[in-house]
């Protein structure tokens, strides 16, 4: 008996894992692995902001990267309409296919 409580043997074999317990730490992995929202200086925010309007008079396509906490995402698409009170562009992909995008959250614009 003395043998399984010497150097932590009373633990070693009773290792087990809950559900709730392994889904909790990945969560928490997750959390860890966020990133922080780039801060964008004038200059690059006047640029995006041509671009997008750019887009709209012309109906040109732009590629947009919207930031995202993991992973940042592309999406290109042409500006169908601007919304100023609530500063976020309809980007048309397709023919039914649209996304509300808000500018604050535009990383990068590209014609």
């Amino acid at each position: 008996m003395a043998s399984k409580l010497s150097g932590n043997g009373i633990y070693e074999g009773s290792r087990i894992i809950l559900p709730e317990h392994r889904e909790a730490y990945l969560n928490e992995m997750n959390v860890q692995e966020r990133r922080g929202k780039p801060i964008l200086d004038d200059q690059e925010v006047q640029l995006i902001e041509e671009l997008i309007m750019e887009s709209y008079k012309e109906c040109r396509s732009v590629t947009l990267t919207v930031f995202n906490p993991f992973d940042d995402e592309e999406i290109r698409g042409v500006v169908a309409s601007i919304d100023r009170p609530n500063r976020r562009i309809k980007l048309v992909r397709g023919e039914e296919d649209y996304s509300w995008i808000k500018i604050e959250e535009i990383a990068e614009a590209s014609l």
